[in-house]
């Protein structure tokens, strides 16, 4: 193991064209890992954690690019160095060419764009506040896609836009789809006239695709993980909601979120009692009857949240979806991978891009089989000792921060090697019932993650097959047929590969859970 570094001085670029820097390095050949990060404290000190930090990163400055190639031998290390300014310099340019125009600074972009009424923020976290700030003095909303800004400094920036009447989406804000525009990762969704507020990036891309076969969507705008923490009191979701009360263009409403506290969730549902249009709630894990006491509509999944959203749209009454399939066609499913496990073979093991995901994928397994261990669990017991370890039922969201943030790897839903790895173990444990995992399509995300993914699933059938061992995988994809990897093309390549693929991921849940029960759990599906 040999770890070299470069840094290019006073060279700013942004957390997504950084991690596919990270990315290109990473698949050259002899390289073991590698990382293109801006020479934060919080990344040098990620850097060191990971033993790949240098003497020459210790004079970097947060302006400073850092490139950190950790080799086979120091002969490799240097010339992939050598190359990743090229690299750098290619991406750029593909950038550029893309682009309709670049600008150096926030204030030439502002004073070029006058007209323009939204800035979208990608920094690192020290400085997004400072730039948010200065946007919604400049009388722009914001979108803070960066991470590692305060809770106090979102509290500011919220209390300041609701002064100014201006939404400040995020920070962490990953998804968002503004007039037809996708910002963050976002799918390629038919415009229509249900609108969307989510504290939840997945969540809001699930929600919104599936909407896309129906009515289709007007707006999506997100809120950022900890908008409905007390402190926060629910700001967005509540300019969010009455944004779209106020849209002629949108004529039902989805609410998206973990659930709220008492206090934030009693005025949130008290503002969407008062919009005058049907208003679809999907607090995950939350209480449907006191959605159902003031005349909402309640929906325990974000699939059940888009069905209701249709119905609503449409004048229909909701209907619970458990399954879109042929019941007797989804139990012959279920029943003809089942009788292909051995007895031993008794455990679920979920391997997650998508946060919102494995929480509600939780959700769903705990009733059907029991406890689930995750290193993002429903209970503080249930957090497992070690992460890269699992233990019975383990769901893992290995877009957590302790797999990015950790090593400095790209998020799953660009890079995939530490899932491609995970599997591979889980594929080797006696114990493993069934794997179980999520594929996010769009932009921003990888470019063919059913491709990536496939020869290691093949890979471990085949350990499963080597050990006497027969390994059921279910999947689902979340996206639209219009994304540029195209839903379709996607679903197929995971089924050329012997995967199940479930029309949403809670249906994907509890296809996982019926085959691990061995049809045990279908009566409490389907009573």
């Amino acid at each position: 193991m040999v770890v070299k570094s470069l840094v290019l001085k006073n060279e700013y670029r942004d957390s997504i064209f950084l991690m596919r820097i990270s990315k290109r390095l990473e698949e050259l050949e002899g390289v073991q890992k590698a990382s293109a990060i801006m020479a934060t404290d919080a990344n040098k000190d990620l850097l060191r954690d990971a033993g790949m930090f240098t003497d020459e990163i210790k004079g970097a400055s947060s302006n400073d690019l850092v490139i950190v190639i950790d080799a086979v031998s120091s002969e490799r290390a240097g010339e992939v160095i050598s190359s990743a300014e090229g690299i750098l310099a290619e991406e750029a340019k593909k950038r550029v060419e893309e682009a309709e125009v670049i600008y150096k600074t926030l204030d030439s972009a502002i004073g070029a764009e006058a007209e323009s009424n939204l800035v979208l923020i990608s920094v690192p976290g020290e400085f997004a506040a400072r730039e948010a700030e200065r946007a919604l003095k400049a009388g722009k909303h914001v979108m803070i896609f960066s991470d590692g800004v305060s809770e106090e400094d979102e509290i500011r920036l919220k209390r300041l836009g609701k002064e100014k009447g201006l939404l400040v989406m995020g920070p962490d804000c990953g998804t968002a789809i503004i007039n037809g525009i996708g910002l963050g990762f976002a799918n390629v969704v038919k415009r229509g006239s249900v609108g969307v507020v989510a504290a939840s990036g997945t969540g809001a891309q699930e929600v919104s695709s599936l909407i896309s076969a129906g009515p289709g969507i007007s707006h999506v705008i997100g809120t950022g993980g900890r908008d409905l923490h007390d402190e926060i009191g629910g700001i967005t979701m509540l300019m969010g909601l009455q944004s779209l009360a106020d849209d002629p263009g949108t004529k039902t409403i989805v609410l998206v979120s973990k659930p709220p506290s008492p206090e934030v969730a009693k005025r949130i549902l008290k503002a969407a009692s008062e919009v005058g249009k049907p208003t679809v709630v999907n607090f995950l894990g939350g209480d449907p009857k006191i959605i159902e006491e003031i005349n909402l509509t309640p929906a325990d999944t974000l699939e059940d949240a888009a069905a209701k959203a249709i119905a609503l749209q449409r004048g229909e009454k909701p209907k619970r979806v458990t399954f879109s399939a042929d019941l007797n066609e989804v139990k012959n499913i279920a029943e003809k991978e089942y009788k292909r496990i051995a007895p031993d073979q008794r455990y679920i093991r979920g391997i997650y891009s998508g946060g919102t995901f494995c929480s509600e994928a939780m959700l769903i397994v705990r009733d059907l089989v029991g406890d689930v261990n995750s290193n993002v669990p429903l209970k503080p017991e249930l957090k497992l000792k070690d992460s890269n370890k699992s233990k019975e039922h383990t769901f893992v969201d290995m877009g957590d921060d302790e797999f990015t943030a950790e090593i400095g790897k790209p998020h799953p839903m660009i890079y995939h090697e530490l899932r491609q790895k995970r599997i591979l173990q889980e594929a080797s444990d006696p114990k493993t019932a069934v794997l179980f995992l999520d594929v996010v399509l769009g932009y921003g995300a990888h470019e063919d993650p059913a491709g990536a993914l496939a020869p290691t699933l093949r890979e471990a059938k085949k350990i499963a097959e080597r050990e006497g061992r027969y390994l059921p995988v279910i999947a689902s994809v979340c996206g639209t047929p219009q994304d540029p990897q195209n839903l379709t093309a996607q679903e197929k390549k995971l089924k050329d590969a012997g995967v199940i693929v479930m029309p949403s991921n809670a249906q994907a849940a509890r296809m996982a859970a019926l085959i691990a029960t061995k049809g045990e759990a279908w009566n409490k599906m389907v009573g």
